[in-house]
């Protein structure tokens, strides 16, 4: 049975081996020493240009920070312009405009119903008042209130439960004895 895998032999590599990859010359001896001065020469006018049009950038961009500050426009203000696009585009997207009409909508079917439980309370109750049970409650506390009346006021002549509830104050008012003392005989202890 052989040990090797996909071609590969898995036996280390032999001194053989590593002077064969020495001598591959990576460097690609086909050019001419005019070809490579040209080269050279390329790559040194690259550079040169690469650091001139650094050098006009970093003008460009002094010149941009000082128009910058001359319009007094902050890091601050910035923020807030680009917060203040980005709010517009947003409400101006068919996603926000289309979130927004169905909250509309809800707002309005909530509203209404709402207004429709508020008038079926208010039907319920005035249908309520009317029914028998309440009409004989009513009944009740009317004969209550005439009969604490008459108890406390002496008169039945009727009146609005608060005129009942001060002449009961008054009354009580009256029946209630005063704080002064009278002074007692002397012979007695």
């Amino acid at each position: 049975m052989e040990t090797r895998q996909q071609g590969l032999d898995s036996q280390p590599l032999q001194e053989a081996d590593e002077d064969l990859a020495s001598e591959i010359n990576l460097s690609n001896s086909t050019m001419t020493e005019e070809e490579r001065e040209e080269i050279q020469q390329e790559l040194t006018k690259l550079e040169e240009e690469i650091s001139t049009l650094k050098q006009v950038l970093s003008s460009k961009e002094k010149q941009h920070a000082e128009l910058k500050d001359k319009l007094g426009l902050t890091p601050l203000s910035e923020l807030r312009n680009n917060f203040s696009r980005g709010w517009q585009d947003m409400t101006n997207s068919t996603a926000y405009k289309k979130t927004s009409e169905t909250l509309s909508t809800a707002g309005q079917k909530t509203t209404a119903a709402f207004s429709n439980l508020g008038t079926a309370l208010s039907r319920k109750l005035g249908d309520m008042r009317n029914s028998p049970s309440f009409k004989s409650f009513e009944e009740k506390v009317e004969t209550t209130v005439s009969s604490i009346k008459t108890k406390v006021g002496g008169t039945g002549s009727g009146g609005s439960f608060e005129d009942v509830l001060s002449s009961a104050a008054n009354a009580s008012n009256q029946d209630t004895p005063t704080n002064s003392i009278t002074p007692a005989p002397e012979g007695s202890c």
